[in-house]
């Protein structure tokens, strides 16, 4: 008979949590009852491996600290790898024991948090223990509460070594399999995966190389699509309608999500296009290549983008107005 402690707090001395489980561990040796720790803030890096150490246990404890709100972090992350990498025939199995301790409001929240957690998984909730400390010292010295404890430990021994069998609950009544997160993992490619999850190196890899598959599908798409940057070029040239009182001007429009800045220089005959710089334009806007897409597909004007706060500009303003007269799409 083996039982595993997963310990959601910080590990801190005064944290009346580690005095209970501690309690419950030396109980449970003395019966001769085979116990694991794991301290989820030393596992960190290793969380979504954790539930690969179901494998040999019979029950598990899963102790919380209540230190200002709900079950903290890491318990959390460890849930959610139970969820995407746990066995869910073995979790049907697995007896559960709640350890809350709180040394603030909110215990029972947390626990309810715990159960509900545990039933989704598909697993067997007991009794457990949820209490409300205020002094840590007082706690720890009171022979009451300890024998409190003690007798805990003696029901985790009784329930799951006589295999009680416990009343249903409707979180899993009625669904002869738990759905899994969306693909379903054999417990040997949960094991692999979950050890991938836990390879920073791996992951920061896997995420650099998603960024430039989406950089060259970017490039090939703004090469080939319609809104691809020579559209954009000829599209101001061709909406572009020579200003009645002969008003010559240079506007650039820099797009922030691209290194390219548009350059329009136009006088009362014609006006020139081109990616590049110009010294001392008139007026120079800021927006993105999405925005100016916007304009020159007519879903919305210059002076509607920048009294939106899409666009912003310097120089001659009044060129704002001007310029969905200048440019018409």
């Amino acid at each position: 008979m083996k039982v595993n402690i997963y310990y959601g707090g910080r590990g801190l001395i005064e944290d009346p949590t580690l005095y209970v489980i501690n309690k419950i561990q030396d109980v449970l040796k003395e019966i001769r009852v085979s116990t694991a720790r794991y301290n989820l803030y030393e596992q960190k890096n290793g969380i979504s491996m954790l539930p690969n150490t179901f494998k040999d246990a019979d029950a598990v404890i899963l102790a919380v600290s209540v230190e200002w709100c709900g079950i903290g972090g890491l318990m959390q992350t460890f849930l959610d790898s139970c969820w995407l990498y746990a066995d869910k025939k073995k979790l049907k199995s697995l007896y559960m024991f709640p350890v809350v301790v709180s040394v603030t409001r909110g215990e029972r929240r947390a626990l309810e948090d715990i159960i509900n957690a545990w039933e989704t998984l598909g697993g067997m909730v007991c009794d457990g223990i949820c209490t409300y400390v205020e002094n840590h010292a007082l706690f720890e010295t009171n022979k009451t509460y300890a024998s409190i404890i003690e007798k805990k430990a003696e029901e985790i021994y009784r329930i799951v070594s006589h295999k009680s069998v416990l009343l249903p609950s409707s979180k899993n009544a009625g669904h002869s399999d738990i759905p899994s997160a969306g693909i379903e993992l054999t417990p040997q490619e949960s094991e692999q995966l979950s050890e991938y999850v836990a390879d920073d190196t791996f992951v920061k890899k896997q995420k650099e190389d998603v960024e430039k598959l989406s950089q060259i599908y970017k490039s090939i798409l703004g090469q080939y699509s319609d809104d691809g940057y020579e559209n954009i070029l000829r599209s101001f040239e061709k909406a572009f309608k020579a200003p009645e009182d002969g008003l010559k001007a240079v506007c650039c429009i820099k797009m922030t999500d691209t290194d390219k800045t548009i350059v329009l220089d136009f006088g009362p005959d014609k006006a020139k296009c081109y990616y590049g710089e110009a010294e001392n334009p008139d007026m120079t806007a800021t927006t993105t290549r999405d925005m100016v897409n916007r304009i020159i597909t007519g879903k919305t004007t210059f002076q509607g983008a920048f009294m939106s706060g899409f666009i912003t500009a310097k120089g001659r303003l009044d060129l704002i107005r001007m310029f969905d007269r200048i440019f018409v799409f």
